[in-house]
Formats: structure tokens, C-alpha cells, sequence
């Protein structure tokens, strides 16, 4: 599908949430860090390796490396443990870009964007969704941009073989904040040691990862040595998550999940496809959301009954489920709803993350979710790519997730109270204000029922961000789109684009 919005294009910052306090321990974080005692780490992991990426052979060294960062007190807070592929004879170093790239959760590994999108090997994902995926291969990715750009991918503290220093208490990066602080000093510090601080440099978060994406970039220009990055890659894009949740008070979010449910029924033979295309389909369903559904949704009880009707027909036409379903549920349906209503007549419950995939409902928390099969041979293929290409033969458990205590509750995510708002939106806003050249692009599957296109353009729609340095990319797969051979082509193509000089 095309960008509805042009892909790519065209002061001082306040304390923000970082407040005075916060910019002061960051001021004389390098300093405090410095008279500590440097704590040993393991000797890197280091790979020569060749391979063709984009038509181009590529000598290039696989570092797996640990890496001590401090804490919001300047002291040995965690080790963090990335792997990044460096091209060797690439020309001059501060030209060529950097991409640091995560995965979401909070918190998972890096490992979903390493083994199914931008590491010189992935796992090779059938086009057909029913195939046995319990012995994928790991294959070479000729797609990757390592031709254009060199790649380090990043697990948190708690993920991966990273961890958080003995003594430290693990709560302190259990929050949008202390995640960013840490995933921030990173950066500095590998930009340092790798002495890659003249680089055009970027990020590229998934899901949550989106959330960090925000705060690192804000993070990254406070202190004396500010890092103006390039731009960023939102994947998934969680940022105005208010949006998308589908609290039940919130009409917006009924309104913008419209073009995903109308996508899925699509791809499930549920709507009429006669005399239309795909991409023609859900620009009537944002056009109904945007003028008529959500015109109604406000209305609320005072609609009148052939009103009423009227807008359920609509809403039949366009996401397969009856007028009837729609009337009996004051017209409305969640995302969640929807995965188990679709196909209820074959016993069969929609993905979560990607909702092409089917299969009985099980005993798992929202009848769980049959596109997990992505994550799962990812995790089986990478554990095959750490012992064999990138030759690392730690015994310590390398963990694909950590999560709070208490789930997502345990999460602090930044509000204080009800009057509090979310200000992930306002993060990237600093940062544009701050760097000029900064630029941001949206990525979603349309199959993608966790962050949704809908949801995604209306974040745009609402952001303030400038419009020639902001856009939106659709890819035909869902949370994890780069499961689908075409979808993957397409977002190479696109960071191929994106770190363009000029662009």
C-alpha cells in the first residue's frame, strides 16, 4: 500500500519529565561513573563474516559485546549486552549511519528484529500462514540494510544476557524513564567506545519499543554532550496507546480500529471484495470511521433507531459481522471482541499480533493467540544463530522477556494521576523542536490488531509534528509485518530511504 502521508520529507527544550533534578544527575553522571571502579566485563564475541546484502558483498564483524552503564545516580547501574554488525572497509565512519534497534514488551529482547527483519540471517517464514513453522531454517537475509548502515541491537537490563548490576535495585528501569535513561546511556557510551560520535545515527523501536524510542531521543540531548540524532523508525507505534487500548468510555478508539477489522475481513472472505481492491476497501472504512461512525458513537443514546440502523448495515458492510451484533452492542466491538466473533461459526479465534492467522481458542488469557508462532520460531532459530554464527557459548540464560512485578501494572508508564496525561507524542515533539533535521516515520501492519493503522494516523493526525518531516508506511502483515517476504522487502527498502542523505 502508499503512504497517505509523504514518507519522508523536509529553541530549547523544557526539563520535560527528566525535571531539573533528573538533567543535574545527568550533568555529573560521566564524572560519578568515572571515579568509581570500573567493573570487569566478559571479553566481546568478535566475528569476520561476508555476505550479499542488496546485491552488494559486504565483509562485515559480528560483536557481541557487554557494556556497563550508570544508573539515574551515576553509579555501575547495569550491564547491557548487544550484538552489532559492523561493515569492515566501508569508507569513512562518519558518514556511514548507525541503527540501534529493540524490541517492545516491556521488556523483551532484540531478538524479533534481529532474526525476522535486519540481521544478516532470519528466519525463513513461509507466505503460507498454515505451514508447519516449528522447523523454519535460518537463512541468509540478502534484504538487510547492512550495505548502507551498520546495526546494533540492544537488550534492556533484565533481557537478553543483560542485566542489572548486583545490589541495584531492577526497579529503577521498570518505568518509561529509567528504561530510557539506561537505553540512553548505552548509546553514549557505545558511541564513544566505538568512537562512531560523528555518525549519522538512528533508532528503530517495535511496539513499546516505540515508547523508548521517544524517551531515549529526548534523553540523548540533555547533558553537556548532546546526541542529535537523525531520526527514528516507529514500528508498531504505541505512542498515543490511550488510542488504541479501547478503554470503553473511548469512542476515538472504536472509530480508528475500523480500517483493521475491515483489513481482516477482508483477508478472511467475510466482505464483499466484488468491484473493489483491498486498498480501496479501507479507505471507505476510514472515511465511514472518520465521518459518519464516529459522528454516531457521539450522538450515543440520542440516535435515532433508523440512524441506528443505518450505521450497523455500515458497519456490517464493512467488518463482516452482523447489523444485528452491532445493535445488540450499542455499535460497538473491540479489537479482542473481534478476534473471537469473526470466525466463531468454525470454532476458530483471530491473532492477536497478526490476525491472517487462525486456530481454536485455548486456555491462555483472551483465548490466546495463534499468530505466536512468529515469536516462537524466531526465539528457536535465534538460539541456532547464537551458537553458530555469531559463536557465543555463555552459559548464562539469555532471557526473551522480563516483566514487572505485577505485569503491566508494575509498569510505571509515567502518569501520576487521572488529570495526568501521556506525553509520548509531546517527547518527539521536544526533539523536532530541538533538531531540525530530525525525522520520524511510522510503520504498521495492516493486519495488526495490538497497534493499529487507524490508530496510527490519527496519532499522526494529532501529533503537531511537521508534516515534511513525519510519515506513515503500511505494511501487508501485522505487529511482527516482517514475517511477510513482501512486507520485509518493502520495509528495507523504506530505512534504505530514510537514512538517504537529503531525504
Amino acid at each position: 500500500m502508499q503512504s497517505r502521508r509523504p514518507l519522508f520529507g523536509q529553541g530549547a527544550v523544557s526539563p520535560g519529565l527528566l525535571g531539573v533534578a533528573a538533567m543535574l544527575i545527568l550533568l555529573l553522571a560521566p564524572a560519578a561513573l568515572a571515579q568509581a571502579a570500573a567493573p570487569e566485563v566478559r571479553a566481546p564475541v568478535i566475528v569476520e563474516q561476508v555476505g550479499t546484502f542488496n546485491g552488494k558483498q559486504v565483509r562485515y564483524r559480528s560483536v557481541v559485546a557487554e557494556t556497563v552503564v550508570p544508573d539515574p545516580d551515576g553509579r555501575p547501574g547495569a550491564r547491557i549486552v548487544s550484538t552489532a554488525y559492523l561493515a569492515q572497509d566501508a569508507g569513512n565512519p562518519a558518514e556511514r549511519p548507525v541503527m540501534f534497534i529493540w524490541n517492545g514488551g516491556p521488556i523483551s529482547a532484540s531478538v524479533y528484529l534481529h532474526m525476522g527483519a535486519f540481521g544478516p540471517k532470519r528466519i525463513a517464514f513461509p507466505d503460507d500462514l498454515d505451514a508447519d513453522t516449528t522447523q523454519l531454517p535460518v537463512v541468509d537475509n540478502p534484504h538487510t540494510i547492512l550495505d548502507v548502515a551498520d546495526l546494533v541491537f540492544v537488550d534492556p537490563a533484565g533481557t537478553g544476557f543483560s542485566r542489572v548490576m548486583p545490589g541495584v535495585d531492577p526497579h529503577i528501569y521498570r518505568s518509561v524513564v529509567g528504561d530510557g535513561q539506561q537505553v540512553a546511556a548505552f548509546i553514549r557510551r557505545w558511541l564513544r567506545d566505538n568512537g562512531r560520535l560523528e555518525s549519522p545515527q538512528y533508532l528503530f523501536g517495535e511496539s513499546y519499543g516505540t515508547m523508548r524510542a521517544a524517551q531515549v531521543a529526548r534523553t540523548l540531548l540533555e547533558g553537556p554532550d548532546p546526541v542529535e540524532l537523525e531520526g527514528m523508525v516507529l514500528f508498531g507505534q504505541a505512542l498515543n496507546i490511550i488510542e488504541f487500548s479501547q478503554r470503553p468510555g473511548n469512542i476515538v478508539s472504536f472509530a480508528v480500529s475500523m480500517p483493521t477489522l475491515s483489513a481482516l475481513a477482508w483477508h478472511h472472505g467475510k466482505v464483499d471484495r466484488a468491484g473493489r481492491t483491498l486498498e480501496q476497501l479501507l479507505d471507505e472504512s476510514r472515511a465511514f470511521a472518520r465521518d459518519e461512525y464516529l459522528r454516531a458513537l457521539y450522538i450515543g443514546d440520542q440516535l435515532e433507531p433508523v440512524e441506528r440502523q443505518r450505521i450497523a448495515e455500515g458497519l456490517e458492510a464493512l467488518t463482516g459481522l452482523s447489523a444485528n451484533y452491532y445493535l445488540a452492542h450499542n455499535l460497538r466491538i473491540t479489537k479482542e471482541a473481534y478476534r473471537r466473533e469473526l470466525l466463531k461459526d468454525q470454532g476458530l479465534i483471530l491473532g492477536r499480533n497478526d490476525g491472517r492467522y487462525a486456530g481454536p481458542p485455548s486456555e491462555a488469557p483472551g483465548g490466546g493467540d495463534p499468530s505466536n508462532v512468529i515469536a516462537d520460531a524466531v526465539q528457536r532459530g535465534f538460539k541456532e544463530h547464537l551458537r553458530d554464527n555469531l559463536r557465543v557459548d555463555w552459559q548464562d540464560e539469555y532471557r526473551f522477556a522480563e516483566f514487572p512485578e505485577g505485569g503491566l501494572e508494575g509498569w510505571d508508564w509515567g502518569a501520576t494521576s487521572p488529570f495526568s496525561d501521556w506525553p509520548y507524542m509531546q517527547l518527539v515533539s521536544e526533539v523536532m523542536e530541538r533538531v531540525p533535521h530530525f525525522r520520524v516515520l511510522v510503520g504498521v501492519g495492516i493486519y495488526d490488531t495490538s497497534t493499529t493503522t487507524g490508530a496510527s494516523e490519527y496519532a499522526l493526525a494529532q501529533s503537531g509534528w511537521p508534516r515534511e518531516r513525519a510519515g506513515i508506511a503500511y505494511y501487508g502483515g501485522g505487529h511482527m509485518a516482517y514475517s511477510d517476504e513482501a512486507s520485509l522487502q518493502k520495509l528495507m527498502r523504506d530505512m534504505r530511504i530514510f537514512m538517504r542523505p537529503g531525504q
